[in-house]
Parts: structure tokens; C-alpha cells; sequence
């Protein structure tokens, strides 16, 4: 069994990137990031194979590593010079849950998924990246995002190019993806435009209601967005597929024991650590 038991090739025909379907197909996409950002492949994951995706995901989320901070939407430092309202001094609770990529093994459906020489390719090309490589951490190529009840993600700009996320399970309430395109530029913060959101008086909010089976692709470097608070004893499972722009990139070890809870040999060798300095 490989990837393509899973992904509804009839409607995505990825494994023929040749063809007159896939062309158009990428051109769709593409289309759509260039809108706003934002494409949604709604069930990319056939309907009958969701279940097994749940599975995968509730076996692994006991392994999942939890982290408590306060973050504004930047995730920079409070500035005292700045008024009180200003977007950089609004900080908020954040809490997440990552389960390592080393939990997902050989069997694992979403490695599959991702380790399928045609999801990445279709991914490049929707992209249209010119560098483009699997992520080469051990613990954060492919890792899923637990959420509990009352978590979610505050307001943020990622500090990424771009996201490839799919939802394997939603809450009971809650959950909603959020996200306003274009909100800043390189050289414009729009800091009153990211104000008035925060504040709740803006009209430039989209919201999505992802379903189990969805393939977001989505550029958030320049797109103030978040995830409504999660509601009820159903936990949201997104799994995360991370992509990176030079080959052999992997964290660093602050970051990576931030989001994981450990680092591995790896981590501080590329940091230039001596490796028997790792404590977990």
C-alpha cells in the first residue's frame, strides 16, 4: 500500500504531472495562491480512508509535546516605546502541541503521503518554487498538530513563506481558520490594518471551515491569520508537512526543544555542539 490508496487521484491526478488534467490542476492552484494565498484541496484524502488517518493520529497524540507562552503577532519582544495599543505590544496566550516527526514511521499514512516522489513535485509546481526540498529534521518533516479544548492559535504572521497543512479531525466547535490576505507587504506593516483586526473592527477576515481530507496550501509571511479557539472533548488533529528552500536544513536546537521537548545528535552538530552536550 503507498499514498495513492489515499489521495483521490481522480479528482487530483498528481501522479500524472504530464497530462492535460494536472496542468490545469496546478494552474488552479497557482491561480489561487495568487490571489490570496490561500488553495484548498477540498478531499484530497478520499472519504473512506479518513478513519485510518484518525487512527494514526489518536495513537500518536500521547506523544505529543506541549508548550505554554505569550506571543504577539510577530513573535518578537514587547517594545515600551510603542503605545500600549500597537499591534507589537498586544500579546496573547498560545499553546500547542506538536507530536514528533520520529513517531511517524515506515507505516506511517502521512509519511507515505509525504515521502511520494509526486506530492512534493505537485506541491513545487503549485508553488512555484524553484528551490525546493523535504525538510531534513527528524523530528519536524512530518509532525501533526494536536489541539485541546480552548487551544488554537492566536493572531500571527508566520515567519515561513508558506504552509502545507491537511485536517484529519476537527473539534466539536471552534477550530476555524482565519486569515486576512495581504494585510502587509515587505516594505508596508500596515500596522493599523493588523490593529483593526485585533481589535475586531476589520472587514478583510475570511474564515474556512477546513473538513477531515482537506490539503491546505497557504502563504502566511504576509497574511495575519489564526485558529478560533477549539470547543468541546474532540481534539483537532492537522497533520504538517514542512518543506524548506536549501537540502540537509534542519532546526535549531532552541527551537526544536521548544516545539519537541528534546533535541536529537543532529540538532547540535549543525548548531556546531558538541553532541554529548544533549540533555533531555
Amino acid at each position: 500500500m503507498d499514498a495513492r490508496a489515499f489521495i483521490d487521484l481522480d479528482q487530483y491526478p498528481i501522479a500524472e504531472p504530464a497530462t492535460a488534467a494536472c496542468e490545469q490542476l496546478v494552474s488552479s492552484v497557482r491561480s489561487k495562491l495568487a490571489q490570496d494565498g490561500c488553495a484548498v484541496l477540498s478531499g484530497f484524502i478520499r472519504a473512506d480512508r479518513i478513519d485510518e488517518l484518525i487512527t494514526e493520529a489518536d495513537q500518536v497524540a500521547p506523544q505529543g509535546h506541549r508548550s505554554f507562552n505569550r506571543t504577539n503577532v510577530y513573535f518578537t519582544r514587547d517594545d515600551p516605546g510603542l503605545p500600549e495599543s500597537h499591534p507589537m505590544r498586544r500579546f496573547y496566550d498560545r499553546s500547542n502541541s506538536f507530536v514528533p516527526a520520529d513517531n511517524f514511521g515506515a507505516g506511517s499514512i502521512l509519511r507515505m503521503i509525504y515521502e511520494w516522489p509526486a506530492f512534493p513535485a505537485f506541491i513545487q509546481a503549485a508553488l512555484g518554487e524553484e528551490k525546493f526540498y523535504r525538510y531534513a529534521d527528524p523530528l519536524a518533516d512530518v509532525i501533526v498538530n494536536v489541539v485541546e479544548e480552548g487551544g488554537g492559535f492566536p493572531w500571527h504572521f508566520d515567519t515561513n513563506n508558506y504552509t502545507v497543512t491537511l485536517a484529519i479531525q476537527n473539534g466539536e466547535q471552534g477550530g476555524e481558520f482565519e486569515y486576512c490576505p495581504g494585510l502587509r507587504t515587505s516594505t508596508d506593516e500596515n500596522y493599523d490594518g493588523v490593529q483593526a483586526v485585533l481589535d475586531g473592527h476589520s472587514d478583510a477576515v475570511k474564515t474556512l471551515h477546513l473538513q477531515p481530507g482537506d490539503l491546505q496550501i497557504f502563504k502566511g509571511r504576509y497574511a495575519l491569520h489564526r485558529v478560533s479557539p477549539v470547543k468541546g472533548a474532540r481534539k483537532r488533529y492537522v497533520g504538517i508537512f514542512s518543506f524548506v528552500e536549501e537540502p540537509g536544513m534542519v532546526g535549531s536546537p532552541e527551537r526544536t526543544r521548544q516545539l519537541y521537548g528534546r533535541v536529537l545528535p543532529i540538532h547540535l552538530e549543525r548548531a556546531g555542539l558538541r553532541a554529548d552536550a544533549l540533555i533531555d
